[in-house]
């Protein structure tokens, strides 16, 4: 019978190097910009969280914003905002997603520090993708003129409604929040979908719903502030 255990030399390998030998190769077999931006990640950036970033809830969630989007909205966007992108995986599944025609997404994050991370992931996507080190409130949304802002993070804000008025009228936008109470860094959760659309007070809405999770509900909201 074949041996399937290495020897004590070989297991002292860094994983490192092992997942991006690993990850460069589905990135050869799917053709994937986004995987071939995570093996760059993984290589240059140890350190980096992707046990978070890219786990099974953090993937789902996002994979069904961007489908809700595409129902709802289409894939035609000039330019899309992405608030408190991290390390920019949401702009990066777009990217990856032949079924939108993108000109531009900003991901924005007020740590500095997840900038280059951002770059690298979704560096197959050149000029059309930059990370922004900033606040959001202090983004000149009028002046940039967005024709889509994300954000997916709306339990962390603590006045919706007056943040939502910072965009300009018609601005579509794409709003998360969950009801997740007992995390102690969401101190503006909602109990029902139907409490977050009133949050949110939407002039148009394309689509609501919820996704199930193991220990909360997520929501979402798409339409025109």
């Amino acid at each position: 019978m074949m041996k399937t255990t290495r020897t004590n030399e070989a297991n002292t390998t860094d994983w490192h190097e092992s997942a991006f030998d690993i990850i460069r190769g589905l990135a050869a077999y799917t053709g994937s910009s986004l995987v071939e931006g995570l093996a760059e990640v993984v290589a240059r950036y140890p350190d980096a969280d992707l046990g978070t970033a890219f786990n099974h809830k953090q993937v789902g969630c996002k994979i069904w914003a961007r489908d809700s989007l595409f129902e709802s909205l289409g894939g035609n966007f000039n330019h899309i905002v992405v608030l408190g992108g991290w390390y920019g995986v949401l702009p990066a599944m777009f990217f990856d997603d032949s079924r939108f025609n993108i000109g531009m997404i900003e991901s924005v994050d007020i740590d500095p520090e997840v900038a280059k991370v951002a770059e690298t992931l979704n560096a197959g996507a050149g000029e059309r993708f930059r990370a922004v080190s900033q606040d959001m409130y202090g983004l000149d949304y009028e002046a940039s003129r967005p024709d889509l802002v994300i954000n997916t993070s709306c339990e962390h804000i603590a006045d919706l409604p007056a943040w939502l008025s910072l965009l300009p009228r018609g601005t579509q936008v794409l709003l998360q929040s969950n009801d997740y109470f007992s995390e102690p860094t969401h101190i503006n959760c909602v109990p029902t979908l139907e409490a977050f659309k009133q949050q949110t007070a939407l002039r148009h809405v394309a689509f609501a719903g919820a996704l199930a999770m193991k220990k909360y509900t997520r929501f979402m909201v798409i339409g025109t502030v």
